[in-house]
């Protein structure tokens, strides 16, 4: 197939490539206009390869879509270009409405026109799979478990553009028929992430002997999903996922975000350079943020009993690989950390 991954240069698009590439006899062609939170750096182990390509392009820009996705032909549009950091939407929303949304609504459309001239095989098989978050689904108690069937009741200015991605998706499923899918995914975690979401974040200031602030009284409890294990279930979903249906994609890792940088603070403290005390210690609490949801927790038994998907990766062991991934890697994080 020949896969178009819009935000294919970002910390899940960039690892859904090397998946595609590495994988399969897949041609991939990566759409991203490189703001900040895009590395060229992570799609390094691809250059060159004669199955790879990538576009500078913001999905925003209906015009240039339309064009892009006529030219290109793809078989499978893999919709993951979004602005993601909750607290930058809650500072400076305009980037999320633009890329979220605007940009949504326009690869919807580019892929609408592109699908209505394909005929046979190639029409019945085309897919647009829209990337989306458990967090459109708001705030858990104690209790339960995101499904499917969970009502969106988002809390921030980047999970409300999710939400409207979402629905803007399935809507041109239900109106002009588009062969839409919908994915809701945990946190994600892994190398490459970009150094402003906590597991990154925490781990390098652990590493450097600085502060790690952690929100309000540490309990919020989030899911989390190694992003390798999340590549692989979207190769699943364009391949195999039903048209109009959406999936959840969790890996039963419930951790409270407290209990996440002390298990950082205690791997670094046994495989990188020591400090005069533990790094325990440079954990400290903040004011909590606006709206902040208190507990994510996905129910995944649709993508496993329908799909055949697993996650591979085990919280403990993928967290201490992503520490030892980051110590090894420091001409990858460096050059983000110093700007």
């Amino acid at each position: 197939m020949k896969v178009l991954v819009t935000g294919g240069a970002g910390f899940i698009g960039s690892a859904v490539c090397r998946h595609l590439v590495e994988e399969s006899n897949d041609e991939v062609v990566v759409v991203d206009s490189f703001t900040y939170a895009a590395n060229p750096a992570s799609l390094k182990p691809l250059e060159g390869h004669p199955r790879f390509r990538i576009v500078r392009q913001d999905v925003g820009d209906l015009s240039a879509v339309l064009s892009l996705v006529a030219s290109e032909r793809p078989d499978v549009i893999l919709h993951l270009a979004a602005e993601s950091h909750v607290d930058r939407s809650i500072t400076a929303s305009v980037p999320f409405i633009r890329t979220n949304i605007v940009g949504t609504y326009a690869m919807l459309e580019a892929a609408r026109f592109h699908w209505s001239k394909l005929t046979g095989e190639a029409h019945n098989a085309f897919r647009f799979v829209q990337v989306s978050t458990d967090e459109v689904y708001g705030s858990l108690g104690e209790t339960g478990l995101f499904s499917e069937n969970s009502p969106y009741d988002p809390s921030s200015p980047y999970s409300a553009s999710k939400a409207a991605a979402d629905h803007l998706a399935m809507a041109w499923r239900r109106t002009y028929g588009l062969p839409v899918i919908v994915s809701n995914c945990s946190n994600n975690y892994g190398p490459r992430q970009f150094p402003e979401k906590l597991i990154p974040l925490a781990l390098l200031n652990a590493l450097e002997g600085k502060p790690v602030d952690v929100y309000g009284n540490g309990l919020n409890v989030r899911d989390w999903l190694h992003v390798e294990d999340h590549a692989r279930a979207l190769d699943l979903i364009l391949r195999r996922g039903r048209p109009g249906e959406r999936y959840n994609i969790g890996a039963r890792c419930e951790r409270r975000n407290i209990e996440t940088v002390q298990m950082l603070c205690d791997r670094l403290d046994v495989v990188a350079p020591k400090l005069a005390r533990p790094r325990r210690d440079l954990v400290r609490l903040v004011p909590d943020r606006p709206g902040h949801d208190r507990r994510y927790a996905i129910d995944p038994t649709k993508i496993e009993t329908e799909l055949g998907w697993r996650p591979r990766f085990s919280f403990d062991v993928g967290l201490a690989a992503t520490v030892d991934w980051y110590l090894a890697n420091r001409e990858w994080w460096g050059p983000l950390r110093g700007a």
